[in-house]
């Protein structure tokens, strides 16, 4: 074994503190790292998307009464009587923006762990472990979510087991170390209604079939082992921090419902650090680009490392419309791509019961 990975071992954390690792001192165990540096910009602002058939298509009334229907068909406390019967009376256009702001990042953070020894080199002390940001990660494709964790060189040493103290077992908690418990037959007397229990053949004792009748298990820190590999772990967070803007329309349909639809993308643009859209045709686009980029940019950029930022633009359509059934006027709602709908007054529900 060599001595460089056992001996001087790695002093305890004082505070939260890592101790004597050389190349760690004075950095706190736990926690978001700050990067190197803060992002800066790197190019000029970008133009915002140039007209180009921005228009949406108007929805047919057959399109918008097949979703109605599809709409009642999937819940079964609907009636499919407004759907089919109902009769459209109007229908209006109120398509709407939605800026949407991505930010690729990546955090770091150390820890002390430990593994079970199986013979991994111990190579504390043998050099200057190289410090958070300088330790080589491998990125999963931008703008997904990732997380990986990675054994910080020259920082692993090997102690014995604390929890077993060395002896890779540890008593058995279900017979307290015993190999046996009282019979459940005849509560450990060895005897049943004054005749020799046959559960226990009268000795009282029952098998631990927890400990296989040993009185000791494995210890679940070492497993078996005996000695733990101690070693700073890096743990390495990539995450997209994604943030909408949709810009007010009338039509009544809540922002929310917009959530799971897409609408025809106008502009999208992707780049090591976005800048805010210049002569977008409505203003409070432009406003929400230079809000969101900004916030994104003081919130993300002292903790993590901004890796990549993508801007789009969609228009999403909404259309409303309004219908007659039996006498009385309801309205629906037909927005995105998809077709979906919302109805929050349907004029005809039951009563369900889910068995």
């Amino acid at each position: 074994m060599s001595n460089a990975g056992v001996y001087p071992p790695p002093s305890a954390p004082q505070g939260n503190m890592f101790g004597n690792v050389p190349g760690y001192e004075g950095i706190a165990a736990g926690g978001f790292l700050p990067p190197p540096m803060p992002a800066e910009p790197v190019a000029p602002p970008q133009p915002g998307p140039v007209p180009d058939n921005w228009s949406i298509p108007s929805l047919s009334e057959d399109v918008a009464r097949e979703a109605f229907k599809s709409f009642a068909s999937s819940n079964c406390c609907y009636s499919s009587g407004p759907a089919d019967d109902g009769v459209i009376t109007n229908m209006e256009s109120h398509n709407t923006y939605r800026y949407r702001l991505e930010t690729f990042t990546e955090s770091r953070s150390n820890e002390w762990a430990h593994k079970p020894y199986e013979g991994e080199p111990a190579d504390f002390y043998t050099q200057t472990a190289p410090r958070p940001w300088e330790v080589q990660a491998t990125p999963p494709n931008p703008f997904t979510k990732h997380v990986q964790e990675i054994r910080v060189p020259y920082t692993s040493s090997i102690k014995e087991c604390d929890k077993c103290h060395g002896k890779g077992t540890l008593p058995c908690t279900e017979c307290t170390g015993q190999g046996y418990k009282p019979c459940w037959v005849c509560n450990g007397s060895g005897t049943r209604s004054d005749e020799n229990c046959t559960r226990c053949n009268a000795s009282g004792k029952d098998r631990c079939t927890v400990c296989d009748a040993r009185g000791t298990k494995e210890c679940d820190t070492c497993k078996g082992k005996r000695q733990l590999l101690t070693y700073i772990k890096l743990k390495v967070e990539w995450t997209n921090q994604v943030e909408d803007y949709v810009t007010v329309q009338n039509s009544g349909l809540k922002i929310e419902d917009l959530h799971s639809v897409t609408g025809k993308e106008l502009f999208k643009n992707s780049q090591y650090l976005a800048y805010p859209l210049l002569g977008f045709p409505n203003p409070s686009i432009t406003e929400a680009s230079e809000r969101l980029i900004r916030d994104h940019q003081s919130k993300y950029g002292q903790t993590s490392r901004i890796l990549q930022q993508r801007q789009t633009v969609e228009l999403i359509p909404i259309t409303k419309v309004n219908y007659k059934w039996k006498g009385d006027t309801h309205v629906y709602y037909v927005y995105g791509n998809e077709n979906q709908v919302s109805a929050d007054n349907y004029p005809a529900t039951c009563c369900c019961v889910i068995l």
